[in-house]
């Protein structure tokens, strides 16, 4: 099982909104074309991190914006915003392991503290990254792009 691509769509609008912010409109549909997905999407999406708290959107005027400093947003705080996980949970365990089984009976007790061994370290991997460092390596890899189109013209 993956892990939904709304946290990657998520971490994408954050993005645009900074790269794009003072030049287009950012409406669903121009963010959808950044993305490559349906508006609707990019709707949802939006929706769920302004229920988390993290921008404000003025709805038709495609005024978006977001309402703490990017230093203070972590990346485990977008993916909690957009629900990725079913449970609070990364992985999903199959339903009904058979219980007469000796295998079946103990897989939970064998596996359940690997599991959340590795879901914490990956929520702690993401507490470590902020938007802001996405910020700086996307205006580094959008100045790399305007150096090598100015050097093929």
């Amino acid at each position: 099982m993956q892990i939904s691509s709304r946290f990657t769509i998520a971490v994408h609008i954050f993005a645009c909104i900074e790269a794009f912010g003072g030049q287009h409109k950012l409406t669903s549909e121009f963010l959808a074309g950044s993305v490559n997905v349906n508006p609707v999407i990019i709707r949802k999406t939006m929706s769920q991190l302004q229920k988390a708290g993290l921008i404000k959107v003025a709805r038709g005027t495609g005024g978006i914006k977001i309402t703490r400093p990017l230093n203070e947003i972590t990346l485990l705080d977008v993916f909690q915003a957009v629900n990725v996980l079913e449970h609070d949970r990364l992985f999903h365990f199959h339903d009904h392991p058979n219980p007469a089984c000796p295998v079946g009976r103990n897989i939970h007790h064998i596996l359940d503290g690997h599991l959340e061994t590795a879901q914490a370290a990956m929520e702690h991997d993401l507490a470590k990254t902020t938007l802001a460092d996405i910020q700086q390596e996307t205006m580094a890899c959008l100045k790399h792009d305007e150096a090598q189109k100015a050097g093929q013209e």
